[in-house]
C-alpha cells in the first residue's frame, strides 16, 4: 500500500505514513506516502497528493528553523541526487516531491508533544483530572482555550497499530538522560512558540503539535521526521475559532470527527472513507500548505 512508485532500494521501515529506504552508510531516503492514519490505525483509502504536501511543509519549517536547531536533511531538493540513487530520471522526478534525503541518525524513543490550547485528548484529560498528562492547569478553562503557557507532554513511540502512551517528563529523563531530555523539551517549546506566532499571522492557530528528534554519533540533537504538518499538528483557522467548541480544522481531526460517527472500535482494519471525506480532507491539507507557505 505505497501509492507511489517504489525506489529500487532496501526498505528498512514502513511507518503509518512514511517509508524509509537505505541509500548508503550515511544516508536514508524517506518517502511520504498518501496513507492516512487515525487513532493509530492506517485507513484503507489514501488522500491523493498528501505525501507531497507534507514534504513541502516540512521542508519549509526545516529551512526556517535551521538557525535554531540542526535537522536531518542532507539537501532541501533531492532531485539531482535521486537520479543517481535510483538510476532512472523519470522515477526520480516522480519521487522527488514526496522524498527527503536525510542523514542516518539514532531516533529518540519518545515523541515531543507541545500543547498550546485545550483540545482533543488533552481536553478530555483536563475534564477528568484538571491536568493534561499530569501537568496541572488552572481550574475553569474551556474547550479550545489557550493555555496560560504552552506545555510539554511527551509520549512513547508505539509500533504501527499500537497506541502511543503519554509519559511524565521524569520518565523521559530516565529514558534518554537529563541533559538530552531538557534539550528536547526546551527546543520543542521554543520551536512551537516561534511557529505559532508565524502561523497566526497567516490565519492559522497551531493548537498542538508533535516533534521527533534524533542524535548523531557525537550525541548532538537533530530535528527529524516531519515538522508542523497537518498530520503532526492541530491547525485551526483563526477566523473560525470559538471558545467552548472544537473548531473546524485544516488537519486530520476532520477525519477523526467523521470516524467518531461510525460504529467502529478504532482497531484495524479501518473503515473506508467516502469520496467526499477524501476530497474535503485533501482540500484542508492544501489550504494549510497554501497559507503557511505564502510569501
Amino acid at each position: 500500500m505505497s501509492h507511489y512508485p517504489v525506489p529500487p532500494l532496501d526498505r528498512l521501515h514502513q511507518g503509518k505514513v512514511r517509508d524509509i529506504y537505505a541509500v548508503d552508510d550515511e544516508r536514508l531516503l524517506i518517502v511520504a506516502s498518501d496513507r492516512l492514519s487515525a487513532f493509530d490505525v492506517i485507513l484503507p483509502d489514501p488522500i491523493p497528493g498528501k505525501g507531497e504536501i507534507l514534504t513541502r511543509i516540512s521542508n519549509f519549517w526545516f529551512e526556517r528553523f535551521g538557525d535554531q536547531i540542526r535537522n536531518h536533511l542532507c539537501c532541501l531538493d533531492p532531485s539531482s541526487e535521486l537520479v543517481e540513487i535510483v538510476g532512472n530520471a523519470e522515477l526520480a522526478a516522480q519521487l522527488a516531491p514526496r522524498s527527503m534525503l536525510v542523514r542516518r541518525l539514532r531516533p529518540l524513543p519518545v515523541e515531543a508533544i507541545v500543547r498550546g490550547y485545550l483540545a482533543g485528548s488533552g481536553w478530555k484529560d483536563y475534564q477528568a483530572t484538571g491536568a493534561i498528562c499530569g501537568v496541572r492547569l488552572p481550574a475553569g478553562l474551556s474547550q479550545a482555550e489557550a493555555l496560560p503557557e504552552p506545555i510539554f507532554t511527551p509520549s512513547t513511540k508505539a509500533r504501527v497499530g499500537d497506541h502511543d502512551e503519554n509519559i511524565p517528563f521524569e520518565q523521559m529523563r530516565e529514558m534518554i538522560g537529563d541533559e538530552l531530555a531538557i534539550q528536547v523539551r526546551d527546543s520543542s517549546l521554543a520551536i512551537y512558540r516561534r511557529a505559532a506566532a508565524y502561523a497566526r499571522e497567516r490565519g492559522i492557530i497551531i493548537a498542538d503539535t508533535k516533534f521527533e528528534f534524533g542524535t548523531d554519533r557525537e550525541g548532538r540533537l537533530y530535528l527529524i521526521d516531519e515538522v508542523l504538518t497537518p498530520d503532526s499538528s492541530r491547525f485551526w483557522p483563526v477566523d473560525e475559532w470559538q471558545l467552548g467548541i472544537s473548531p473546524p480544522s485544516f488537519d486530520k481531526q476532520f477525519v477523526r470527527d467523521y470516524l467518531e460517527t461510525l460504529d467502529w472500535d478504532k482497531t484495524a482494519p479501518g473503515p473506508n472513507l467516502p469520496q467526499t471525506i477524501i476530497d474535503q480532507t485533501r482540500t484542508r491539507y492544501e489550504e494549510a500548505g497554501r497559507r503557511l507557505l505564502a510569501q
